[in-house]
């Protein structure tokens, strides 16, 4: 049995797109995909983790869930470093790939179980409809009660 690859598209609020990867199928239901890629890009730097070149992305997508979840390993000796979550529409996932539609509002869980909600300002910015910016604000309580209960993925916090 070969292995199955799918595409992944991030696509900016102005319908770009920002940023085109493949990542492995390991997992799949009805409304959502599970996916290993791995970091391709130069090491990133941020005040919370460095996303290193090589890194481990074990990702989740949902076509029900207004956010998907980036769960990384370290390249060098494959300790988890934490999740990034994204809030965004649902995903469209089919066949061809799976395209995900950013909504700038993101958050980080360490593994530990500290919550930083990041890019709030990028967020307003945006200058999203009502009942857009409403669904984005639902789904970042949903995350945060999901990561609060420790449900999958997040159910191996050490906090």
């Amino acid at each position: 049995m070969s292995e199955a690859y799918i595409t992944v598209r991030k696509i900016l609020p102005d319908g770009s797109e920002a940023m085109r990867y493949s990542g492995r199928i390991i997992g799949r239901g009805a409304t959502w995909v599970q996916i290993e890629a791995f970091f391709e890009r130069a090491d990133v730097p941020l005040p919370y983790v460095t996303f290193r070149t090589g890194d481990r992305l074990i990702e989740y997508f949902y076509t029900d869930r207004w956010y998907n979840v980036f769960e990384l390993y370290d390249v060098s000796g494959g300790h988890l470093k934490g999740w990034y979550c994204n809030i965004t529409r649902p995903a469209d996932i089919d066949a061809e790939g799976i395209a995900w539609y950013d909504l700038a509002l993101d958050v980080w869980v360490s593994p530990l179980g500290d919550v930083l909600v990041l890019d709030e300002d990028e967020f307003a910015a945006l200058g999203l409809d009502a009942p857009t910016q409403a669904a984005a604000r639902a789904a970042l309580q949903d995350l945060k009660a999901r990561i609060e209960r420790g449900d999958a993925p997040f159910a191996v916090l050490i906090g």
